[in-house]
C-alpha cells in the first residue's frame, strides 16, 4: 500500500538553515571562545549560530515568503555540521538544546512555516553511546552486533581503533572516516532504536524529515518502514531522500516522497552560468565536477524534458528544486561571482513545478567555494546589505511572493514555447493559472513571436534587479533585453 506526498507542500518555499551559521542568541550560553563570526570558515570550527537566533529572525523569512525550513542536523555531535551524531534524542546544549528548538518548532508553526529536520540513521558518530561501550568493552560488549565489526575485533585476536590518523581499523565506517561507524540498521534492536527517533520528533511536532544517503543503507525494508511509522503518527509529514541523480524508484510511493532535485539545479546553472561557470570552483565537488557543464537554450530545454520524463506530475510538484546546498559551492561562485546570474536562475529555480529551496544566504548572493567555503555566517540582524545583496533579496523576495500568489508559477505543466542559444520561452499552466517565463541569459537582445492567446489575460509580474523587456500590444511577439526577464502570470 502506498500514499501520496502532504498537498503542502506543492505550494511550500524551503528555506535551508545550517543552524551554527544563521544566527546567535544572546540567550543560549556558550561554553568557550568560537571562531569569529565574520571569519571565514573552517573544517572544524563553530561560530555558535544556534536555534533561539534562528526564532528571532523568523520575520525575516516570513517577510521573504518562507513557508517551510529544512533544519542540517541539530543532535548532539562533536562537529559543527552535527551529520556524527551523538545522542538522536538530544538537541545539541551548544544550539540551546530542547528548550530552544520547543521555542523555534513553535514559533515557526504560528508563522505557518513548518520545519523539516535532518535525519543521519546510516551512521553515527564515535561517540555515540553504544559505539563508546564497544570502545570500552570491546568484544564484550553487548552492543557488539549494532556495528560491522571485523571478525578478529569479535575473536578478540584484534584491537578497535577509532581515534588517530588512519583510516578505522577494526570495524566499517561511511566512506573510511573513522569518525562515523556505520550501523547494521537490518538488526532488530538497531532498527527498533532509529524507528523510535523517527516517531519521537514526528510525535513532537516536526513536520517531515529529509534522509541523508538513504542509498546507503542496503536493507531495502527499511525505508518502507520507515515511511509507514512516520506516516501512522502524521499523514502530513514529508519524506525527503537525499539522492543526486534521477530517482524514480524512490518515489514510486511507498520511500520517499521526492528527493533533492540536484539535476533540475545543475541545469540551471549550467544554462545561466555559461560562460562564466569557474571550472576551479566545480571541480571541488565530486558531482558537480562530473555534471555541470555549460548548455545552451535548446540543452536546458531538454534537461526539463528528460526529468518531466523521469518523474509522474504528482511527484515534479513536490521535488526539492535547489541551487545550492552545504554539499555544494555557493551559486553566485559557481556563476563566477555574477550575482545577475544568480538572479536568473532564481527565476527559474521559483517558477518551475516543485518546492523551491533557498540555501540560507542565497538571497543575499553569499559567495563560497566547496565545504565549508560554502557554510559562511549570515549577515548579523540590522547588518547593511551592498548593492548585489539588497538587489539580489529583492528580487527573490517579489519571485516567492509572486509565485505563491500565481498557482501558474508553481504548479501544473511546463511547455518550452520557444528557444535559442541563450535564451528560452517557457508556458505554464495549472487548471485556469498560467503563466509565461521568458529568460534571457546573453548579451544581446532578443525576439520571440508568439501564437496568438499565449500572452491574452496575463499581467506582468515585477522582477525587481534584472533587465525587462515587452509584450507587443496585440500579444503577438515578445522582446527581450541583455540580461532580461519577463514573467506574466493570471487565470
Amino acid at each position: 500500500m502506498t500514499d501520496g506526498a502532504p498537498a503542502w507542500v506543492r505550494d511550500a518555499v524551503f528555506y535551508q538553515v545550517f543552524p551554527d551559521r544563521f544566527a546567535a542568541s544572546a540567550r543560549v550560553p556558550k561554553p568557550g571562545p568560537l571562531e569569529p563570526w565574520d571569519a571565514p570558515p573552517t573544517i572544524h570550527g563553530y561560530k555558535g549560530g544556534d536555534l533561539l537566533g534562528l526564532a528571532e529572525r523568523l520575520e525575516e523569512l516570513v517577510d521573504l515568503g518562507i513557508t517551510a525550513i529544512y533544519l542540517n542536523p541539530i543532535f548532539t555531535a562533536a562537529s559543527n555540521h552535527r551529520y556524527n551524531a551523538y545522542d538522536y534524542f538530544a538537541v545539541d546544549p551548544l544550539l540551546g538544546g530542547e528548550a530552544a528548538f520547543r521555542e523555534l518548532l513553535d514559533a515557526a508553526h504560528g508563522r505557518g512555516i513548518r520545519i523539516v529536520l535532518d535525519g543521519v540513521f546510516n551512521h553515527v558518530g564515535r561517540g555515540w553511546w553504544p559505539f563508546n561501550h564497544v570502545l570500552e568493552a570491546g568484544p564484550a560488549s553487548p552492543y557488539r552486533d549494532w556495528f560491522f565489526l571485523d571478525q578478529g575485533v569479535l575473536d578478540g585476536h584484534e584491537r578497535l581503533i577509532a581515534y588517530g590518523d588512519g583510516a578505522p581499523r577494526g570495524y566499517r565506517a561511511w566512506w573510511g572516516s573513522p569518525g562515523l561507524p556505520k550501523l547494521r540498521v537490518d538488526h532488530p534492536e538497531v532498527r527498533a532504536h532509529l524507528m523510535s527517533v523517527a516517531e519521537h520528533w514526528i510525535r513532537f511536532g516536526i513536520d517531515g524529515w529529509r534522509l541523508d544517503v538513504p542509498q546507503d543503507i542496503e536493507d531495502p525494508t527499511f525505508w518502507p518502514e520507515f515511511r509507514r511509522r512516520v506516516r501512522a503518527i502524521n499523514p502530513e509529514a514529508y519524506l525527503l531522500g537525499e539522492i543526486w541523480e534521477a530517482a524514480a524508484d524512490w518515489v514510486a510511493g511507498d520511500r520517499f516522497d521526492a528527493v533533492m532535485n540536484y539535476p533540475l539545479g545543475i541545469a540551471i546553472l549550467g544554462f545561466v552560468g555559461a560562460g562564466a561557470i569557474d571550472q576551479a570552483v566545480i571541480e571541488r565537488q565530486s558531482n558537480y565536477s562530473r555534471e555541470l557543464r555549460a548548455i545552451d537554450g535548446p540543452g536546458f530545454a531538454a534537461a526539463l524534458e528528460r526529468l518531466a520524463r523521469v518523474y509522474p506530475p504528482d511527484v515534479a510538484a513536490v521535488q526539492l528544486n535547489l541551487i545550492g546546498s552545504h554539499d555544494t559551492p555557493r551559486a553566485v561562485t559557481v556563476m563566477g561571482g555574477e550575482a545577475r546570474r544568480l538572479r536568473l536562475a532564481a527565476v527559474l529555480q521559483l517558477t518551475l513545478p516543485g518546492a523551491p529551496s533557498i540555501y540560507y544566504g542565497d538571497e543575499l548572493a553569499m559567495a563560497g567555494t566547496a565545504d565549508p567555503g560554502c557554510r559562511g555566517a549570515f549577515p548579523p540582524a540590522g547588518a547593511t546589505l551592498g548593492d548585489e545583496a539588497a538587489a539580489t533579496r529583492a528580487c527573490v523576495r517579489a519571485l516567492v511572493h509572486a509565485r505563491r500568489a500565481h498557482a501558474g508559477l508553481r504548479l501544473g505543466t511546463t511547455t518550452v514555447l520557444a528557444t535559442g542559444e541563450r535564451w528560452v520561452v517557457l508556458a505554464r499552466q495549472a487548471g485556469p493559472g498560467r503563466a509565461i517565463v521568458a529568460v534571457n541569459a546573453g548579451e544581446g537582445p532578443i525576439g520571440v513571436d508568439l501564437v496568438p492567446g499565449t500572452a491574452s489575460g496575463l499581467a506582468r509580474v515585477d522582477v525587481p534587479g534584472l533587465a525587462g523587456g515587452s509584450i507587443s500590444a496585440d500579444g503577438l511577439s515578445l522582446d527581450l533585453e541583455p540580461w532580461g526577464v519577463v514573467v506574466l502570470a493570471g487565470e
